[in-house]
């Protein structure tokens, strides 16, 4: 299991196909009809946020047809014939998002661990694995590194050199992601990974979910403290500082030397700007620019929601002023 860190294209794609597919071949995988030159080349399927040419996306609403037909990917899984884009292609599904499902299984299916540490694991020079950690399929882990006990790291994750990951962490969990139908909720299945750069540090029992289809990313001497949930598909830049108990959610953009303190949580699909600092139990609910201090729920810089506050502490005083009009 010893062995150079190389990154591995599958682990820094999880859901590019290892060989290029045909519109025909996807096709007869979900037994659907398709509009498109059978031949029409297919090289892997992502999420609307991050798809490529040459990627499958489903849309299962007429409110996002647009959206997907317009984007970078160049085949679209989708519940209804519509005009077809030049260049691109369609697959035609009753259930999309079933259907996405199938093809998660079919190109990147779950496969059961045979080990504590599996034996398609790569593990660095001089890194040291303490007790009771568990290492899935095909994980990649650095040279340097100190894993300690009861860390669990989840297929296809890949960490770089120099990494600390204190107890009880998981990395890889799947996406919290569920469509709600009448009779219950159906679950997107997760076929991405974790990608956790050079030098990071992860405190104690924190969790951080693999992306849908793409990586979840900690950037390179990211220190996170403990019991920090990073949400699926999030990417967090390079030396940003977290303290415990922050929850972000996931397909979050936090950029470069970003510094989070306790408590703060973060709704899905922000960007949180370079060099941005948020103060305790803040709540972040639309996108933060960068080098500014913000403070709050919904957060806002710093200066203007104490002068908020300050101007709410005042309300008692008027109202008694003029109750003595």
């Amino acid at each position: 299991m010893l062995g150079f860190f190389i990154f591995d294209i599958q682990n820094l794609y999880p859901m590019k196909f290892r060989q290029p597919q045909t519109l025909q071949d996807i096709a007869t995988i979900l037994d659907c009809d398709f509009v498109g030159n059978a031949d029409f080349p297919v090289l892997g399927m992502n999420e609307i946020h991050v798809v490529q040419p040459g990627d499958i996306v489903f849309v299962d609403h007429p409110k996002y047809y647009d959206k997907a037909l317009q984007s970078a990917a160049t085949i679209v899984l989708i519940n209804k014939k519509v005009d077809c884009p030049l260049g691109k292609a369609l697959l035609i599904s009753e259930e999309p998002f079933n259907d996405f499902n199938k093809l998660t299984n079919y190109f990147n299916p779950f496969s059961q661990a045979r080990a504590v540490i599996a034996e398609s694991a790569t593990i660095g020079k001089n890194t040291v694995i303490q007790p009771n950690v568990f290492i899935g399929n095909n994980v990649t882990i650095g040279s340097d590194c100190l894993i300690h006990s009861n860390v669990a790291i989840y297929d296809n994750t890949v960490i770089g050199n120099g990494v600390t990951i204190h107890a009880g962490t998981v990395l890889g969990g799947d996406a919290f992601y569920y469509k709600n139908r009448p009779e219950k909720f159906d679950k997107l299945i997760s076929g991405g990974n974790v990608i956790i750069q050079d030098n990071v540090d992860l405190g104690a029992l924190c969790t951080i979910d693999k992306g849908v289809t793409a990586s979840t990313t900690i950037g390179e001497g990211t220190k996170i403290d403990n019991q920090v949930h990073v949400g699926h598909d999030t990417v967090i830049g390079k030396r940003c500082l977290i303290a415990s108990q922050v929850g972000i959610a996931g397909c979050v953009l936090i950029e470069d030397f970003v510094t989070i303190w306790g408590q703060v949580g973060i709704t899905s699909g922000v960007t949180i700007g370079e060099k941005a600092v948020i103060s305790a139990q803040s709540g972040v609910s639309k996108s933060l620019a960068g080098h500014k201090s913000y403070f709050g729920t919904p957060a806002d810089e710093f200066r203007k929601k104490y002068k908020e506050l300050a101007s709410i502490r005042l309300i008692p005083d008027i109202i008694e002023k003029l109750d003595n009009l």
